[in-house]
């Protein structure tokens, strides 16, 4: 059964054994499926934030790797943060703004 549950993911995948130090190939690879997917994505400095259903969401997660494993990247550790909420739907510029707000009020 899929879990259609809407989900905001932050995940960062990391290319094992590439022998260098730079993974912006690698970054760029992804963001360009990201960037092609029906799926809210946002790039940031560390990684990716996803926005959809939960399998949707993992789904392209592991497209991110099986597209590395393609060009050549042997090993990939991900880290996933995912969270869920049934009270509402939220974006994550949503969250941004949430925060913005708030500041914005105590200056």
């Amino acid at each position: 059964m899929a879990v259609s549950i809407h989900c905001l993911a932050d995940v960062c995948l990391i290319p094992i054994g590439t022998g260098k130090a730079s993974v912006s190939d690698e970054v760029a690879v992804i963001t360009k499926i990201a960037r092609e997917s029906s799926l809210e994505t946002t790039l940031h400095s560390a990684g990716t934030t996803i926005a959809g259903p939960w399998t949707d969401v993992m789904d392209l997660i592991g497209r991110f790797h099986e597209a590395l494993h393609a060009k050549g990247v042997v090993r990939i550790q991900s880290d996933i943060r995912v969270g869920t909420r049934t009270d509402k739907l939220q974006t994550p510029q949503d969250k941004v703004d949430v925060v913005e707000r708030k500041l914005k009020a105590n200056e």
